[in-house]
């Protein structure tokens, strides 16, 4: 059997498209939660479909068994699964939202890597790339999921040093704002506004989800193959146009 490249959380947004980029290289393995969701992106990219809910190790576990089982080794993980948070102030925050966000983005995260990376270290070889933000570089209204996005970028340098040894390379990408179903849903609802969101990047958009998915491909390819435990921004220039509303805001075009 292929060696595969799982896509955690690969039924829709980042990992859709992160799916669908691998799938040009190689067989996928889409998890998600929603399995009827998985199966259709599996169906339109010739990949496998698995359900998992990576909050709960045994599920994430039963699943690692069931995919290297059926389909193949696992030689790149990525880990896309996550939920979004509404700016609210911390006293509106609910605890019950809080922990979900946790459970999901941060402690997800390292659930996967843990059970994924298992082979990985035993045929000393892979890449795992774990979806972090540019939320986790900066200080954002997003009490949960910018501090869970900060650790997943943590975990990321903590597991590159300590599986490095092994083969194993473990690398982040940091979406800037990206122009995802959920964002679109949340600028429906009158919960964010697109527009300021574009205005705060050096090149004046937001990051197309396909941009985040090359990013992926090339970090899980041999293309990277020296490059392990970075947290690469992409971000359309959200990182470094910020600071400049001290000053004004950016500067029209030259020329």
């Amino acid at each position: 059997m292929s060696a595969v490249q799982v896509v955690t959380g690969g039924a829709s947004g980042i990992g859709a498209a992160c799916a669908r980029e691998l799938a040009k290289s190689g067989p996928v393995a889409v998890v998600d939660i929603n399995m009827d969701a998985a199966e259709a992106v599996a169906r339109e990219i010739g990949g496998r479909a698995f359900v998992a809910d990576v909050g709960d190790e045994a599920s994430v576990e039963a699943c690692v068994a069931q995919i290297e089982a059926e389909f193949g080794a696992v030689e790149v993980l990525v880990n896309s699964a996550g939920i979004l948070q509404v700016p609210l102030r911390p006293h509106d925050l609910p605890m019950k939202l809080w922990d979900d966000v946790i459970r999901i983005d941060q402690r997800g995260t390292y659930v996967a890597c843990l059970a994924f990376g298992r082979g990985m270290i035993e045929r000393r070889r892979g890449s795992i790339i774990n979806i972090a933000s540019v939320t986790s570089l900066r200080s954002v209204p997003l009490h949960a999921y910018a501090p869970a996005k900060a650790a997943v970028a943590s975990i990321t340098e903590c597991l590159a040093a300590e599986w490095g040894p092994s083969g194993v390379r473990v690398n982040a990408v940091s979406p800037g704002y990206t122009l995802t179903p959920a964002l679109q849903a949340q600028a429906d609802r009158g919960e964010r506004d697109i527009s300021k969101l574009a205005a705060n990047a050096a090149l004046q958009r937001l990051v197309g989800m396909d941009e985040v998915a090359r990013a992926v491909a090339f970090l899980a390819s041999d293309a990277s193959s020296a490059v392990t435990g970075v947290n690469l921004p992409v971000d359309c220039g959200w990182l470094v146009a910020t600071t400049w509303h001290t000053y004004g805001g950016l500067r029209e075009a030259n020329g």
